[in-house]
């Protein structure tokens, strides 16, 4: 039945074209945080001169990313992922990064 209701949600503009796609770069990341490292490695021993020395590990990493920003499926993904979210903060008035967080134990 949940699945029901994330298909029959309303999506506003800002999330669909903002919100969504930002959740979309920050998983590309992780997926590509192998890339990301090397990347940032190398412009870390590079210096200055990073933008002449690291153009091969900058186009590995566009093209990791790219490569999941225009997969329809990654974004369908990301959209389900977002409306359970959405519906789980409406439900609780928790944001899902707090619910993430490990709870305090005390006696």
């Amino acid at each position: 039945m949940e699945a029901a209701n994330a298909e029959e949600i309303h999506l506003r503009h800002v999330e669909t074209d903002v919100l969504i796609p930002k959740m979309m770069r920050e998983k590309a990341k992780e997926l590509c945080a192998e890339r990301v490292e090397a990347f940032a490695h190398c412009c870390r021993e590079s210096g200055f001169f990073m933008v002449f020395k690291c153009r091969e590990e900058n186009s590995v990493l566009k093209e990791c990313l790219t490569q999941h920003y225009k997969d329809p499926e990654f974004y369908e993904q990301c959209k389900q992922e977002y409306i359970r979210e959405k519906l789980e903060f409406e439900r609780t008035g928790i944001p899902s990064k707090n619910r993430k967080q490990k709870l305090p134990t005390s006696m």
